[in-house]
């Protein structure tokens, strides 16, 4: 008996152990509830699609471009957030080398990213600029912006406008880097990136690089070819180019490094390839909370998109490749004394894509996400127009990316908001607003000074609550430029040449064909501006300075 007695004891204190422990626990599980975190690497993906290519795609390789639309992502805008809208990357084809490095010893990518090796094409020189939201932007206002980004050297800098690098520094880039000179004179350039007036929920944005031969190719090192990459753009209220690559900034690389195999390899001589486009969701936040039972849940900023009466998000139409018969022919004949030309893309040089697309995979912070696709999945639609389908009901109305997910071992499960504990407090949370940045800030002195500008400061107020400082300078004296010691020959013929385009080529003509469906996004009236009495012609407006308009 007494043994039984002491047996139950045991076994009572055991009990009232363990149940004493769980209480601690679910007190614990308790405690934590709703003590909401904040995260970086909330979203991860590329949803994208494919473009055929030309059957010659050396012939069709002289331009690339598109229709892509234009909306404002987040209501509000956001801290630490980064989105691409769809946009495209051109690199120069060098698909004959399959072993020898691109990238030399030295730069970024080639001691950095061993992965790209053997030859580091895709990172070697890129042109990646288009619309989007940048982690770094100093202005923000709640729509995207347009920026004709670069990296000419191995990602060791990039250039994004005619003074600045996109947005790393609020520092103009230093002379022996700048690489855009602005041809537009009359469009502004903010080192902050193009804003739009309103709202311009699903209006597309058109945009063309087109390689054009401003000046001849040389033989002297670098080896230098004649193509110059020149941005298009096609909204409401400006049709026309904007600003080129002067090609000497993918050729100096080799020369810097001492690396001659790269020698007209860069996107000044070889032809472009695009092959595809995508929103590349590359920084979002999160929050993390748990409920009482320690199930960890995770939000998202509310990303929106516009959906017409079919339930559909149109996204990207008419991608178009052009051969040299579009326009660098009769450019160059141009250039050359031949007839003027009217800057129109000839239709005997353009090529349309076919698209193709599939379900884009997400992740959080490397984990993978699930329950996106009973949401929307990307689609092809008649007209070959590439977006989104949505599922749930909704049309004529925005369509949303799932917000809320619950971690289940190693997946991120898409849940609605009802399906969130009440107590993980995640429900009323709210993601950080961006603030507003430093100035961007240019040199008084060497190329911004010498020859320096012919008349200014000018100053002007934006949509995105920014004030622009800017000033004229002749097309040739743009700081841009001074780092090359060019003939005064050279110089003269190409002022003389831009001197033409302005006088010839004015900012309501179609250049690109106008898009296949739907309404042109406006850029920001602001941004247009009228050259000053005697500056008619061979003068472009450089922006200065960009600062905050309320300080």
């Amino acid at each position: 008996m007494r043994r039984f007695l002491l047996l139950m004891l045991i076994l009572t204190v055991l009990l009232w152990t363990c149940t004493a422990n769980a209480n601690n626990a679910n007190d614990a599980k308790k405690a934590q509830a709703g003590l909401v975190t904040t995260h970086s690497r909330g979203l991860h993906g590329y949803i994208g699609y494919s473009a055929s290519r030309p059957p010659d795609r050396s012939a069709y390789s002289a331009g690339m471009g598109f229709y892509s639309a234009v909306w404002p992502l987040i209501a509000k805008p956001i801290a630490r957030f980064q989105i691409g809208l769809p946009s495209a990357w051109i690199t120069p084809d060098n698909s004959d080398n399959k072993d020898t490095p691109l990238a030399p010893v030295g730069t970024h990518a080639r001691d950095n990213w061993p992965e790209r090796g053997p030859t580091w094409g895709s990172v070697f020189q890129t042109v990646e600029g288009g619309l989007g939201y940048w982690a770094r932007n100093r202005f923000r206002y709640g729509p995207p912006k347009f920026s004709m980004n670069a990296t000419p050297q191995c990602y060791d800098y990039e250039v994004g406008s005619p003074g600045w690098s996109f947005f790393y520094s609020s520092k103009a880039l230093p002379d022996d880097r700048l690489g855009i000179a602005q041809l537009s004179n009359r469009l502004l350039i903010p080192p902050d990136a193009l804003p739009f007036e309103g709202n311009p929920n699903g209006k597309f944005l058109g945009y063309t690089y087109m390689a054009l031969p401003f000046t001849e190719p040389t033989t002297a090192e670098p080896p230098t070819g004649d193509q110059a990459w020149t941005c298009f753009l096609s909204a409401a209220n400006f049709k026309g180019p904007m600003a080129y690559y002067i090609p000497e900034t993918w050729s100096k690389t080799g020369k810097l490094f001492n690396y001659p195999f790269i020698y007209g390899r860069g996107l000044d001589a070889r032809p472009g390839r695009m092959g595809g486009g995508a929103m590349e969701i590359n920084t979002v936040p999160r929050f993390e909370s748990k409920d009482a039972r320690g199930v960890v849940y995770s939000k998202l900023p509310k990303l929106q998109f516009p959906a017409d009466d079919r339930g559909r998000t149109l996204l990207v139409q008419d991608v178009t490749y052009y051969s040299k018969a579009a326009l660098y022919d009769a450019f160059k004949a141009w250039r050359d004394g031949g007839p003027a030309c009217s800057g129109r893309f000839d239709a005997e040089g353009a090529w349309k894509s076919t698209l193709t697309t599939r379900t884009t995979r997400f992740d959080q912070a490397g984990k993978r996400i699930t329950g996106v696709e009973k949401v929307f999945d990307t689609k092809i639609f008649e007209g070959n127009v590439w977006g989104l389908k949505w599922f749930d009901g909704t049309a004529g109305a925005n369509g949303y990316f799932p917000q809320y997910f619950k971690h289940v071992a190693d997946e991120r499960v898409a849940v609605s908001a009802a399906d969130v504990p009440a107590e993980t407090q995640l429900l009323t949370a709210q993601f950080k607003l961006a603030g507003r940045g430093q100035p961007y800030t240019s040199p008084t002195g060497g190329a911004w000074g010498n020859p320096g500008p012919a008349r200014g400061p000018y100053k002007v107020d934006l949509a995105d609550g920014s004030r622009v400082t800017y000033c004229w300078y002749r097309f040739v004296d743009q700081p841009s430029f001074q780092q090359y010691k060019w003939s005064d020959d050279k110089k003269a013929k190409l002022q003389s040449f831009v001197e033409k385009v302005h006088a010839n080529w004015p900012i309501d003509r179609d250049y690109m064909a106008p898009p296949s469906s739907g309404k042109l996004a406006t850029l920001d009236p602001a941004l247009l501006v009228m050259p000053p009495e005697g500056l008619e012609v061979g003068y472009v407006p450089i922006v200065t300075h960009q600062e905050d308009a309320g300080k």
